[in-house]
């Protein structure tokens, strides 16, 4: 499970990382997050989503079942410390996957978002560029050419506004994804770290195990 939750974790870092960076990867990603947007994807999105909910959810679920046990007993046996390392490893890369994907969507949406905002600039600008050429041309429609032109000229600024906020919002989501990014290497770390602390665990119950059984085979003697 751990391995999965992994897998799928340096799978959205990656897509985040082509999302953030204007390639040919990025039409691709877009393309292919455009079609799990249509049919029966959003199903399968939601129904992927709620699954990692109930598993994070059991995580906790169980963090807090081996908490109470602890404070029964006055301390964390050796097996649960295991327990709750594992659960709490589960956990943080279950609500990380989360978070990314709520970060991809976000970003998809914000970059096709900004993409139709500057063709529409584009055109506008293209159309106003069209009617000052006309204007010198025909001189007679000159004020009507002149409120059309101050009319595009507001929709213009309008549109680079927009054009600024969503930049700003896309700038921010980059942000967050780069210190995502920073998080789920320190968490790779921290991974490797409870790896050998577990091995190590174990050792010291198999010491503790053979111990016992040589303890009995004396008594036994």
């Amino acid at each position: 499970m751990i391995q999965l939750l992994f897998a799928l974790l340096l799978v959205e870092v990656a897509v985040v990382g082509v999302l953030l960076f204007n390639t040919p990867l990025r039409k691709l990603a877009l393309l292919g997050l455009d079609r799990l947007k249509r049919g029966r994807g959003p199903l399968v999105v939601r129904t992927v989503a709620a699954t990692g909910l109930v598993v994070l959810g059991s995580s906790l679920y169980s963090m807090s079942k081996i908490w109470t046990r602890s404070d029964r007993i006055g301390a964390l046996t050796p097996t649960d410390q295991v327990l709750l390392s594992r659960h709490f490893l589960e956990a943080s890369l279950m609500g990380y996957s989360l978070f990314l994907a709520l970060i991809i969507d976000r970003l998809h949406h914000y970059i096709r978002e900004w993409r139709g905002l500057r063709k529409s600039m584009e055109a506008a600008m293209k159309q106003n560029r069209l009617l000052e050429e006309a204007k010198s041309e025909k001189l007679d429609e000159i004020k009507g050419r002149d409120e059309k032109i101050m009319s595009l000229n507001e929709e213009i600024q309008q549109l680079k506004l927009a054009s600024e906020e969503r930049m700003k919002e896309v700038k921010m989501a980059e942000a967050n994804a780069i210190a995502l990014r920073k998080q789920s290497e320190g968490l790779l770390l921290e991974y490797d770290r409870l790896l050998e602390d577990n091995q190590n665990l174990r050792s010291q119950l198999q010491s503790i195990d053979h111990h016992l059984s040589h303890s009995d085979s004396k008594k036994n003697a």
